[in-house]
């Protein structure tokens, strides 16, 4: 399969939201998961990280898993998610049973949105082991298999098949894995380098006997304009991601993102 399969795949055109949990009381958070639903954005994401990102270093935040419950608990429709889990702060059986958990809890909207973390602070601070970026991915190629095999064996299952939205370019070991489990690949690659990296994911994926065609791809829409982003459509992205973050969520740019999706999608 050449890399034209991805252009003329029949895909639409999805926006997903990423909503930081920072800067903002929990009860403005789900009111931003709730705003963007009504705004008719196609998944609501989070990220899996213990201190703001960009801002106030020390300022307001909230833990990724219990949030996205609430979300869960407080929209309809959307799909939601984390941008995703750091694989290393739970173990892997726990983190199955809790992405069943909120799967049931939004009835069959979770996705489960994993990486092999970064952060460095997170780690020392909640005493986790940093390891090498090597070591943590490692670390994620042994624990999703047991991630999906603890879903075959719970009680009740998860009420869909949940999909798996897996974060990173690295070519060697993140797009093996991306081939082996995912059904959506994530990134922030400029869109001269989405070629490229789709012709590796491809070659990791004949290698699994994957068809490929299967994979969602994804990328970031936050700071493009309208020229880039058409060229990352044109490069094979069907899922634009568009980060956000309080105190002032700009959700006039969410809702010109989604006129845009609508008018790609006639």
């Amino acid at each position: 399969m050449s890399t034209e399969a991805f252009r003329a795949d029949d895909r639409p055109v999805r926006i997903a939201v990423q909503i930081a949990p920072q800067h903002l009381p929990i009860a403005a958070l789900r009111d931003a998961a709730v705003r963007v639903e009504e705004l008719g954005a196609d998944m609501v994401l989070n990220w899996d990280h213990f201190f703001p990102l960009s801002g106030d270093p020390d300022g307001l935040h909230f833990e990724a898993w219990t949030q996205l419950a609430q979300w869960a608990e407080a929209t309809e429709r959307i799909e939601l998610g984390p941008l995703v889990n750091c694989n290393s702060y739970r173990n892997p059986a726990l983190q199955a049973d809790m992405a069943r958990t909120i799967d049931h809890i939004s009835g069959g909207r979770f996705v489960f949105g994993t990486g092999s973390g970064w952060q460095e602070r997170d780690y020392t601070e909640y005493g986790y082991e940093f390891g090498t970026v090597g070591s943590r991915l490692n670390d994620l190629a042994r624990d999703l298999p047991i991630v999906r095999d603890r879903w075959t064996k719970l009680n009740p299952p998860p009420v869909r098949r949940i999909p798996i939205l897996i974060g990173g370019a690295g070519e060697q070991k993140t797009l093996r894995l991306v081939a082996e489990h995912a059904d959506i690949w994530h990134s922030f690659v400029r869109p001269e380098e989405v070629a490229h990296k789709l012709e590796v994911l491809q070659g990791h994926a004949e290698a699994v006997g994957r068809d490929v065609a299967e994979i969602e791809i994804g990328n970031e829409l936050r700071g493009q304009d309208e020229t880039t982003a058409q060229a990352y459509l044109d490069a094979g992205v069907r899922l634009f991601t568009l980060g956000v973050t309080g105190p002032d969520i700009d959700f006039e740019s969410v809702a010109r993102w989604i006129r845009w999706r609508d008018a790609r999608n006639g």
